[in-house]
């Protein structure tokens, strides 16, 4: 009896502590904290690690980074998967034009009384039957042809859907690599500054000791390297979150060491080949996005001619044939046999005669989404416009200030090396060097800025354009 009243008392137990498992928090005012919530904790602890890994050593290209997004980044995966769902899809539709096919077996046991005149008689039957039954739709007035073309339109939409994440992956890997470049050649820059604010401030001290200086002077001197230093850190920060995010777009964690080409490795180019207007009609022809909503207006056509089609009967063939096995028992007389072929064939039509006004309602929907897919592709048609035009604008821009930047480093350059020399010959003040060194460091700074602001600009645009789709570099 312990043991029985131990066993109740435990499954009361289990079943009330399910019970406030299942139920909603006991009040708003705090969070709540659940067994179940422990668990899924410890599994997003520990996530898969990726089926690829990065060597630290390894300084590697933009294609490169590419080809390892496509292939492992999850949003590929997701947008691939979706494609092949919709294939499945189109098959399941054009499974209609063919007739169906199913076998049925059946084997069953009987036993009763009949009543015959003035007695009841036992008998048993047993029954065994193999049945084929075909079921086919001979015309419909278009109502399949439209869902399979209804079906065929939505795989070219999906796969234009798969084709635009390849896109957006390209352009986040370009994103990311161009600002981890940036953030090296900052940092490298930055380097450089502090070694000059150093030089600076030798010099100062050195004048100091040989009392050509004064305090002040080197004062300034050394407030002008911690600035250098101060600068140096924020820009060690800046490329730390370059690299998560460069990490992030391969479908990675970001704290995996990722090395780049160094941005002096990279050529440049100075002009753009091809016209607004080129690269507009490219954009057109080329952007996923685009050729998804273009398939959109199709899959909206076919709608319509499916919902005519309701208007008009459909004839259909339906056709069976069986074997049959009867044996059966009386009373206590003989078992008796009887086998038999049983099947037949028919022809039905069908028509709707009175709905409540669905078909008219179908219809009158299928034609609007028409229209709305319509206005929807001479909107997206605007948008892209508008997105290459702005595009292209920023990347003549980039090229101008690109040239304007070195200029403005030759120049700071030149400057910063008379004053430094003018100041060592006693000449020039401690405040013009300092001066010279800032704009120095402003130099080297805007003109990594601009280098890596014409390799933004023409992924901007290639990926405006869909040219990235056509160009996209591979490893080899």
């Amino acid at each position: 009896m312990t043991q029985k009243y131990g066993a109740l008392l435990f499954a009361v137990l289990f079943c009330r502590a399910y019970a406030v498992l299942q139920e909603a928090p006991p009040s708003p005012d705090r969070p709540w904290h659940s067994q179940w919530e422990e668990q899924l904790a410890r599994v997003g602890k520990f996530p898969d690690a990726p089926e690829f890994s990065i060597n630290p050593s390894t300084n590697y290209s933009l294609g490169e980074l590419i080809d390892l997004a496509e292939t492992h980044n999850p949003e590929t995966r997701f947008a691939w998967q979706r494609a092949r769902a919709q294939a499945a899809t189109l098959g399941l539709a054009r499974s209609e034009l063919y007739p169906t096919l199913a076998a049925t077996a059946l084997s069953q046991f009987s036993r009763g009384n009949a009543f015959f005149g003035a007695n009841f008689y036992r008998q048993t039957i047993e029954e065994l039957e193999g049945r084929l039954e075909l079921s086919y739709t001979v015309f419909d007035f278009g109502a399949r042809r439209g869902r399979i073309s209804t079906a065929n339109a939505e795989l070219l939409a999906a796969n234009a859907a798969f084709n635009d994440v390849h896109r957006r992956v390209i352009y986040q890997v370009e994103q990311a690599y161009y600002q981890s470049l940036n953030s090296v050649g900052q940092l490298g820059a930055a380097q450089a500054s502090l070694t000059n604010a150093q030089t600076v401030q030798l010099a100062a001290e050195d004048r100091l000791t040989n009392g050509l200086a004064t305090l002040p002077d080197v004062l300034e001197a050394r407030s002008a390297t911690a600035q250098a230093q101060y600068e140096l850190q924020a820009i060690i920060g800046a490329q730390e979150i370059a690299q998560g995010n460069l990490g992030k777009s391969l479908g990675i964690m970001p704290t995996a060491a990722i090395q780049v080409q160094p941005l002096e490795q990279l050529t440049i180019p100075d002009t753009l080949a091809s016209t607004v207007d080129e690269a507009l009609n490219r954009a057109f022809e080329q952007r996923p996005n685009l050729l998804q909503q273009f398939a959109e207006v199709r899959s909206a056509n076919a709608r319509v001619k499916e919902a005519r089609a309701a208007y008009y009967p459909t004839v259909n063939l339906n056709g069976s044939a069986a074997g049959q096995a009867f044996y059966a028992t009386q009373d206590s007389g003989p078992w008796v046999h009887r086998g038999d072929f049983a099947g037949g064939i028919g022809l039905s039509l069908t028509l709707s005669l009175f709905d409540g006004g669905a078909r008219k309602s179908k219809l009158t929907r299928a034609k609007a989404d028409v229209l709305a897919s319509e206005a929807s592709v001479n909107s997206a048609r605007d948008a892209i416009a508008e997105e290459v035009w702005r595009a292209y604008s920023n990347l003549r821009t980039a090229f101008r200030q690109r040239q304007s930047a070195l200029a403005l480093l030759s120049a700071a350059e030149q400057s910063y090396a008379a004053a430094l020399e003018s100041y060592n010959r006693g000449v020039r003040n401690l405040l013009d060097v300092t001066a010279a060194q800032r704009t120095l460091a402003q130099a080297r700074s805007t003109d990594v800025l601009a280098r890596t602001q014409v390799l933004v600009s023409l992924a901007d645009l290639a990926f405006r354009t869909g040219d990235s789709l056509q160009q996209s570099p591979r490893k080899k």
